[in-house]
């Protein structure tokens, strides 16, 4: 055995313990990011999203040359498992969802083409506040149209934006600036965005959709009408669940839509959005139809079997 000075094992005791502090002040942060604020355990979204933020800010001070590395990386815990897969039960069929509409459209008709786009068009909500007239290349009186996206606004906190704001205006989820994503959208959405520049209009920088006094349309606005419109639309038992809970969830709806539609996966994840990996792991638990296929081939591979 072998010690670093001549003290003997009184030295590698204490080079045990001196380790020992630094997995503490290290593991510490990153355990705590795992509990709530009344000590409770947090979703695994929340922890992995804490523990990004606590990672970054280490790299960050080794780069400053602050710490001489980052003592996360010799950590052996680690955060729960994210579940990433869609709950299927949030997924809302063609007939809930023109239910949902018809019930926008009497009482917020200025957002019924909105959550059209997120359902028909699989846009997420930023991208459906961003779009504008020039982005409408195609809205033919009959048949599909064409939509070019090229910005999002998604909801990030007054505290985070320079123009101090709740909404972010910047380029489409990744994708590098300056980059365009085209959508094709079937009649029924191009009949209510035609029908909704005709009676709304748009707003001075060309908006489909404003909020109040022509600001950008907020998260916390459509949500509150979104709510009204599942209590209105829905029976007390799905108003209760997680059908469509979220105006998000019509973009789950539409891209399972489109899965399920058998419109290969990877054209759904240009028109979403998405690359195709990540399509396919999010939406695995929501494609569904092809249940007869797949067992009649098992019915035949059984019967070549039973038939040797």
């Amino acid at each position: 055995m072998s010690f670093c000075c001549g003290c003997g094992p009184a030295c590698g005791a204490r080079a045990s313990q001196r380790r020992a502090r630094r997995w503490r002040r290290a593991s510490g942060p990153a355990k705590r990011a795992a509990l709530t604020l009344d000590g409770k355990p947090a979703a695994a979204t929340t922890i992995a999203r804490k523990r990004a933020v606590f990672y970054g800010v280490l790299n960050y001070a080794v780069e400053l040359d602050i710490m001489p590395a980052n003592p996360i990386d010799k950590v052996t815990w680690k955060a729960p498992e994210v579940a990433e897969e869609i709950d299927r039960s949030v997924v809302a069929r063609p007939r809930q969802v023109r239910a949902l509409l018809s019930a926008i459209e009497k009482t917020s008709p200025e957002l019924t083409a909105f959550f059209g786009c997120l359902y028909y068009g699989c846009m997420r909500p930023g991208e459906a506040v961003s779009l504008r007239e020039i982005d409408c290349v195609s809205l033919p009186e009959s048949g599909w149209g064409l939509l070019l996206l090229s910005g999002n606004a998604p909801r990030v906190g007054s505290q985070w934006t320079d123009s101090g704001t709740t909404q972010d205006e910047r380029h489409l989820k990744h994708r590098a600036r300056k980059t365009t994503r085209p959508v094709p959208i079937p009649p029924e959405l191009v009949s209510l965005i035609r029908a909704h520049i005709a009676r709304f209009g748009l707003g001075l920088d060309g908006r489909l959709f404003r909020g109040a006094r022509g600001s950008l349309l907020s998260e916390s606005s459509y949500g509150r009408m979104w709510q009204l419109a599942r209590t209105s639309a829905l029976t007390p038992a799905q108003a209760k669940s997680p059908l469509a809970r979220r105006p998000y969830d019509l973009r789950h709806s539409g891209v399972t839509l489109s899965l399920n539609a058998g419109v290969p996966a990877p054209e759904v994840a240009r028109r979403a959005g998405h690359c195709v990996a990540v399509l396919l792991r999010v939406y695995a638990g929501c494609i569904d139809g092809h249940e007869q296929l797949w067992n009649g081939g098992i019915d035949d591979a059984l019967r070549d079997e039973a038939a040797l």
